[in-house]
Formats: structure tokens, sequence, C-alpha cells
């Protein structure tokens, strides 16, 4: 798993000052947007992309996305 994924033509992190946070780069990574800013999953720790679904292990269990990380869904725990 990894901190950052390729999302179509973005890039998509987890924020490095805030775990809790998505990011997103859609010119190579010159410059980040917050996609998903919230508390329920917890931290992020890793992202993968699976198919159609971000997979991420967070402090809170596993989540996936498949609106390309702005929401977040428990798959476990």
């Amino acid at each position: 798993m990894s901190q950052m994924i390729v999302l179509g033509k973005e890039l998509l992190r987890i924020s490095p000052k805030n775990a809790c946070h998505i990011e997103y780069s859609y010119n190579a990574g010159r410059s980040w947007v917050i996609r998903y800013m919230g508390t329920a999953a917890g931290k992020f720790m890793d992202l993968q992309v699976v198919g159609g679904e971000i997979i991420a292990l967070t402090s809170k269990g596993t989540y996936y996305s498949t609106t390309q990380g702005r929401q977040w869904v428990l798959r476990s725990r």
C-alpha cells in the first residue's frame, strides 16, 4: 500500500499535515486540494486502488471509496 496513488489523471494522497484528510492534485503534484476532511474514518495510514475502489487502512479499520475519495465506507474493523 502507499500514502499516494494515481487515480486516472489525478494523484491522491494522505495529507502530510493531517492524516484525517485526503488531498488530490490534477497538476502532477505541483499543488494539492483537500478532497476529504473528516474524522469518521480515523487517521489514514495506507491507500490502494483495487478495481473500481480505493481501499484505505485507517486507525478505525479498513474503509473503501467508490467516489474518488470523497466519501468513505467501513469495510471491516
